[in-house]
């Protein structure tokens, strides 16, 4: 069995400002993320992992690297493309309330009806090619270490719609199940790389702070 660790990167400067980062946004991580990346670390840290995947965002690198401190491994931590966050294209930087009001029915579309958000308005990437990247890793990756443990740091929209994906349910049961906080961590398993069992969902209780669950980056 393979057992997926999915760890959101730790709070930054821009989810604070409630601003979309997106796949080439960045901002800045808060100090007070360092503790939380250390408390990932101990809350995992009798789990062996045979390797670590991170985003290459910088916000998702750096968290990355602090928990794979935090727990003393020595293994590989490879970077891939292929979790980075959902491109956002002309929203990344943006205030959410601006583009609530430039971009009332695409956004619209982001928060309530999510079959039909997929970026075409605002030069952005859209959740199903996101999702298929995000499983098609995912999948093989599991294939690879059919008995092992496995940490991925990425991030809110591209754990939230590629984990729905993996799950193959309707994509509206995301708002049912709900967002994901920052340096929260879910775990899923899987006995033969195809089909997925959620063990875990959003698990923050190691952090001991009141957490806001989110899909926005």
């Amino acid at each position: 069995m393979t057992k997926f660790y999915f760890v959101r990167h730790g709070q930054t400067e821009w989810n604070l400002e409630r601003r979309f980062q997106g796949g080439q946004g960045d901002s800045n991580l808060l100090p007070s993320s360092y503790s939380d990346m250390k408390k990932v670390g101990g809350f995992l840290k009798q789990v062996t992992f045979t390797h670590i995947y991170a985003s290459p965002l910088r916000r998702a690198r750096t968290t990355a690297v602090n928990i794979a401190r935090s727990l003393n491994y020595h293994g590989r931590l490879s970077l891939r493309s292929n979790i980075a966050e959902v491109g956002l294209g002309d929203w990344e930087g943006e205030l959410m309330a601006n583009v609530q009001a430039k971009y009332p029915e695409a956004y619209h579309n982001f928060r309530e009806d999510l079959d039909k958000f997929e970026g075409q308005e605002f030069h952005g990437e859209g959740y199903t090619k996101a999702a298929e990247r995000f499983g098609r890793f995912i999948k093989n990756i599991a294939q690879q270490y059919p008995d092992d443990n496995i940490l991925i740091v990425s991030h809110g929209l591209a754990l939230s719609f590629g984990i729905n994906g993996l799950l193959d349910q309707p994509r509206q049961s995301i708002r049912e199940r709900g967002g994901l906080s920052n340096t929260s961590t879910t775990i899923l398993s899987t006995t033969d790389g195809q089909h997925f069992i959620v063990e875990d969902w959003n698990n923050t209780t190691y952090l001991d702070k009141k957490q806001r669950q989110s899909m926005t980056i």
